[in-house]
């Protein structure tokens, strides 16, 4: 701890304009004898100096983490690991380090090695405060394609660190980087446009409210075809008297086109977690919904009731009674003092589909800490070659990435037989760092203190 406290205190000292700011957790403090527009004048300073050291800061760790990837890998070389593993998990242990989630901790790695190896000014720059990290990730992002000289090329022409870039906006600087690296290379720009077609994809993620995003990224041809389609059809139902928004006619039009049923819903399996009372007796516990989150219990009440002549209220597209219309409810009990659910066990080394289903509702996503990637694979927490059993205590939910990290030489994790009774394990990192990680409290339970990942 006192490492800490002297590793805090040299970096405000060394920070760019450290000596302004005084080494206090309040805000400035400002006598009443001075006049109000000093005050503000002051405290706009302070925030001024207190973004240089972040962007200081940033840099810092920036060389830190390339030194660590560095180190990981003549670590793992000399303890006979196959060259092409070698560092394979330094940037998961960066990302727990800096408490984000392993596909951002992948993407500051990258950026910490392009920065001290090909675009050193650039690093100046987030050195000097000139640039935050956010826009040194973008002269990293546009100049991907091109080779370690002409990135480093590019870096020189623009030169960051003279303050070339100072006063730009992130559009701007974007539009730099683009044609700089285009003039170095413009074979290598251009493959990397055609290029990005493949990476065309669909994406999901929750929204407040009981809504959610539903992203695709396209071409841009079949992107502008697409919203004009669907604009084209808005304008047609707004001129036939239609009274729902634009917005609202090419939403339904697009769930329609894409599901070819009316409000985009036939057949539904609810993996609802909720207590009797929520569901039978009309209680304000909330649920979870599998793959959202949390939702209001009159919300789980009316999903449950679609289908039967229901009629919800709020943003549950109302449907007429319909005997094609099914749905599935999977009840899930839990121990009416812990919380936790109910367990069960399988001598089979894969994990049965009830069993899956259950973890899934568990877990609710990547159990790994600070990860939040949906689950794609039950994942044993003790390996069953090493003899872990197929049970719900040494069963985990865990997104690709972190299940195949947990593979790299170095990682270990256990179980853990949590006195509050919720699920927990313990993630131990090849530098003997320690991780837990909590199940999420079920709907019903009560939240405990210490809920969630934490250092050990």
């Amino acid at each position: 701890m006192e490492d800490r406290q002297r590793l805090r205190v040299e970096t405000r000292a060394s920070a760019p304009g450290a000596a302004m700011l005084p080494v206090s957790d309040q805000p400035l403090a400002v006598e009443a004898s001075v006049e109000p527009h000093e005050t503000a004048r002051a405290l706009i300073e302070q925030l001024r100096v207190l973004e240089d050291m972040k962007s200081a800061i940033s840099g810092l760790q920036a060389k830190i983490a390339a030194s660590f990837e560095l180190a990981q890998r003549q670590a793992d070389a000399a303890a006979g690991v196959p060259a092409p593993k070698q560092g394979g998990g330094a940037a998961a242990q960066i990302a727990l380090a800096r408490r984000e989630s392993p596909h951002r901790g992948s993407r500051l790695l990258g950026l910490a090695k392009a920065l001290v190896k090909e675009m050193p000014r650039t690093l100046a720059a987030l050195d000097s405060g000139l640039l935050n990290e956010w826009r040194a990730t973008l002269l990293v992002k546009e100049t991907a394609c091109l080779s370690a000289e002409d990135r480093c090329a590019v870096d020189e022409e623009l030169a960051p660190d003279t303050g070339t870039l100072d006063g730009m906006g992130d559009r701007a600087i974007i539009a730099a980087a683009k044609a700089a690296a285009y003039r170095r290379d413009p074979r290598s720009v251009t493959r990397r446009a055609a290029h990005a077609a493949k990476e065309r994809h669909v994406s999901i993620r929750p929204a407040p409210d009981t809504m959610t995003y539903l992203t695709a990224l396209l071409p841009v041809a079949q992107g502008v075809a697409a919203y004009k389609a669907l604009k084209e059809a808005a304008d047609s139902a707004r001129c036939s008297g239609d009274e729902r928004s634009r917005g609202q006619v090419m939403a339904d039009t697009l769930v329609e086109r894409l599901t070819g049923t009316p409000g985009g819903i036939s057949k539904v399996e609810v993996q609802l977690v909720l207590t009797d009372r929520t569901l039978f007796q009309g209680d304000s516990e909330p649920a979870r919904l599998e793959g959202y989150g949390i939702v209001p219990g009159g919300w789980a009440r009316e999903l449950v009731g679609l289908g039967r002549g229901a009629s919800p209220s709020g943003n549950i597209k109302a449907l007429p009674a319909d005997p094609g219309f099914v749905v599935w409810l999977r009840r899930l009990y839990t121990a009416p003092n812990t919380g936790e659910l109910v367990g069960m066990d399988s001598k089979a080394r894969l994990f049965p589909p009830g069993m899956r289903r259950f973890i899934e509702a568990r877990d609710a996503s990547c159990r790994t800490p600070y990860c939040d990637a949906p689950i794609r694979h039950i994942d044993h927490i003790v390996p069953w070659q090493g003899g872990g059993p197929t049970s719900l205590g040494n069963g985990a939910g865990l997104c690709e990435q972190c299940n195949h990290t947990k593979e790299n030489p170095g990682w270990a994790a256990k179980p853990l037989a949590d006195a509050s009774g919720v699920h927990a394990l313990d993630l131990t990192t090849p530098t003997g760092h320690t991780y837990r990680s909590k199940a999420p409290p079920l709907p019903g339970a009560v939240p405990l203190p210490g809920h969630g990942p934490a250092w050990v």
